[in-house]
């Protein structure tokens, strides 16, 4: 486990599954020792990458958004260096070469939803309610959720959710293409963790492969990702995950019971 029992969350390892726990109560609130906590957790996965990751919450909200008096504290000179400092949170996390997934039982604001986005997997309590909600202090999503959520459901339903500042139901999110699933209350905790679980022990090379592919696309289209494919098929292809598969598919049919060691 990372860090004293105090900290506002915990980085611990569950074999080959990686778990950030938000625990700040009452409302999970991003201040300074949040951030801080978020730099040294992220620092530590980039070290020992996971399999998977898992980022999920205590409490009776997910997070009620950033400390407002950071707006007030810092000033003008600072505040392009502040929140570059805090976006490279999110670009640290969309690095990770394994698949992430981040859980939400209940309400997730501003910094917590936009890191969310840089997540590959949202899954979420049907009633969970998600928001932008920076127009509240006449500010821009600075963590990166207006482009990311663009990413995911359009331009016009970026422009909708930051410019409303309106909270939307996960069961609404789902239908954007936002959220990939969700869930009832009584048992999320647990299927949220069978489901990192199970991506830590599929075949990790192949998933990094996948985003890899997937980030290319997004930032230069098919072409850009087309450009790529060959040589990323090349180093997957070379995997002992992937050998073993080809083994036991041919031995065994597609219903095999091969594991995945992650190389």
């Amino acid at each position: 486990m990372l860090g004293a029992a105090h900290t506002p969350l915990r980085l611990s390892f569950d074999g080959p599954l990686a778990i950030i726990t938000i625990d700040s109560p009452p409302l999970n609130i991003f201040d300074e020792e949040m951030w801080q906590a978020w730099f040294t957790a992220v620092s530590r996965l980039e070290r020992d990458v996971p399999r998977a990751l898992l980022i999920r919450a205590k409490g009776s909200v997910v997070s009620a958004g950033i400390d407002v008096r950071i707006f007030a504290d810092t000033p003008s000179e600072e505040v392009a260096a502040y929140w570059r400092r805090n976006l490279s949170i999110v670009q640290s996390l969309e690095r990770l070469p394994c698949p992430t997934v981040f859980a939400a039982h209940a309400l997730t604001l501003t910094a917590a939803f936009e890191i969310a986005l840089a997540c590959d997997f949202i899954v979420a309590v049907g009633g969970a309610r998600f928001g932008l909600v920076e127009r509240r202090v006449a500010f821009t999503p600075a963590m990166g959720g207006t482009q990311r959520l663009a990413a995911r459901a359009g331009v016009s339903r970026a422009r909708e959710l930051v410019m409303t500042g309106k909270l939307y139901r996960a069961s609404t999110l789902v239908e954007w293409g936002v959220v990939n699933s969700t869930h009832g209350s009584a048992k999320f905790s647990d299927e949220a963790y069978r489901f990192a679980l199970d991506l830590a022990a599929s075949p990790t090379q192949a998933h990094a492969g996948t985003k890899r592919v997937l980030g290319e696309y997004l930032r230069g289209g098919i072409a850009a990702a087309d450009a790529i494919l060959p040589s990323v098929a090349h180093t997957v292809a070379e995997t002992v995950d992937h050998r073993r598969a080809v083994e036991e598919f041919l031995a065994h049919g597609p219903d095999h019971s091969a594991e995945y060691l992650g190389r």
